[in-house]
Parts: structure tokens; sequence; C-alpha cells
């Protein structure tokens, strides 16, 4: 619901001179819904869940054909910018992003 895990990661990488980053949701009730601008924007994609990155090939099939796409396997267990949550993005993205 683009609510923890996706703004916190966010919030931690937006300062990153080389990154340019956008956090936003696949389902109905995301605060910020991706669309199809966000995709065409984006040098990789990044997902929480395999479910997310099934809902964006099924929702924008065309615009995913080429887009190299991460799934982090985070779970949605957090409160935004929870440390617990820091430490396992960091974890998993820094690899990644460097």
């Amino acid at each position: 619901m683009n609510q923890w895990r996706s703004p916190t990661a966010e919030e931690i990488y937006k300062n990153e001179p080389h990154l340019n980053c956008r956090s936003a949701g696949t389902g109905a009730k995301a605060r910020r819904r991706v669309s199809l601008k966000d995709l065409q924007w984006a040098d990789l994609v990044v997902v929480m869940e395999w479910k997310h990155r099934e809902r964006l090939m099924a929702d924008f099939r065309e615009a995913m054909r080429h887009k190299k796409v991460e799934v982090l396997e985070v779970e949605d267990r957090y409160r935004f910018m929870a440390p617990e949550l820091v430490e396992e993005l960091r974890a998993v993205l820094d690899p990644i992003l460097r």
C-alpha cells in the first residue's frame, strides 16, 4: 500500500548523488500508485514482494518488457523508518545500487 517499506527506501536513498528514486505502490489503496510514466522514467524497478512484480507485469506488460526488476522479499511488518526496516533495506539494496 506504499505506506512503510517503499517510502522508507526512498527516504534512505533520496540524497544519494548517483541515484534518483521515487516510491509508488501497486495496490488500489496506495498513497501514490505506480504509473506508466514512473516505469518509463525508471532504469531499475525495485519491488518488495513477488506479488508486486506480478501486478506490474499484469498492469504494464509492455512497459515492463525490458525493465530490470529486483524483488527484495522484504516483509510488510515494519513502520516507516523503523530501525529494523532501515537495516534490512540497506542490506538488500546497497549491493544492488552501488
